[in-house]
This record gives structure tokens, C-alpha cells and sequence, in this order.
């Protein structure tokens, strides 16, 4: 398996923990919500159960960014090498490796850092289409690409 193969991989399960995670409180919610309807009513009552449906709504959406992430992530073919910067590129440059991929934070994988980040980014805005010995700047950083993968 080659790293950039590991990486995707890593970051799928990263996805799916966090989606089993997120649908285990959404569970917990509607149990609490249903325990919820069975007290007395008033204003506490009310207002307690107003909340547990905002949380779920929020959770809910959560879920559906997670799931959205993931769809993303599926499409890409770890098995695809460019010789420029294109979704699902590991680039390593002179600060680290990043995976093209959707936002989602920083990953070890192997012992190497790995950063996830969108090519909607402002860093993956300027890495878009580069190539090998290729510079972005971004915040007054440099970054270099020394390899693709």
C-alpha cells in the first residue's frame, strides 16, 4: 500500500469514527427527547425539549457535513499520480506534506505529518496546478513542492 494510499485511508476512517460518533448523540438525543415528552408539562418541560431539538438539528447537520466530506473523499483514486497539483494530490513540500482532499485537519500516518486541506482553501487555492520545484506563498509562508504523489 503507498503512503498517499494510507493517508486516504486513514482520513476515511477519521470520517466514518467521527459520522459513528455523531449518529451514537443523535441516538441519545431522541431517547432523552422521548423520556423528555413523557414528564409534565411547563415552561421547564417546554424549554428543556426546545433545546434537545435544537441539539439534534445541530447534530443532524454536523452528520450531513461529515457525510458530504466523505462522498468527497471516495471519489478520489489514491491510485492516481499527477505530475501537477489536482484533487487527491500528496504534495510534500519544504514545510510538510498536505493531501488535497477536503479540510480536515492534521493526521500521522507512518510517523510523517499529514495536513487534509481543501483546494478552496487560500493555500490550496495557490497550490492548485503546480508542479514539482513550484513555490506558493501564503501568509508570508513558503512553500515548496519538492514531490508529488
Amino acid at each position: 500500500m503507498t503512503l498517499k494510499q494510507k493517508v486516504c485511508q486513514y482520513y476515511l476512517q477519521f470520517l466514518n469514527d467521527k459520522m459513528s460518533m455523531l449518529s451514537q448523540v443523535l441516538a441519545d438525543l431522541k431517547e432523552a427527547g422521548a423520556n423528555e415528552t413523557k414528564r409534565s408539562a411547563g415552561d421547564k418541560h417546554e424549554t428543556a425539549l426546545a433545546m434537545l431539538q435544537i441539539e439534534q438539528a445541530n447534530k443532524r447537520e454536523q452528520l450531513a457535513q461529515l457525510v458530504t466530506q466523505k462522498n468527497i473523499l471516495e471519489k478520489i483514486n489514491p491510485e492516481l499520480v499527477s505530475s501537477i497539483v489536482t484533487m487527491g494530490s500528496l504534495i510534500k513540500t519544504n514545510r510538510g506534506y498536505l493531501y488535497m482532499s477536503v479540510a480536515l485537519g492534521k493526521a500521522e500516518v507512518d510517523g510523517l505529518l499529514f495536513r487534509a486541506l481543501s483546494p478552496h482553501s487560500p493555500l490550496g487555492q495557490q497550490l492548485m496546478g503546480l508542479k514539482v520545484g513550484d513555490t506558493a506563498i501564503i501568509n508570508n509562508t513558503i512553500y515548496i513542492i519538492m514531490a508529488l504523489e
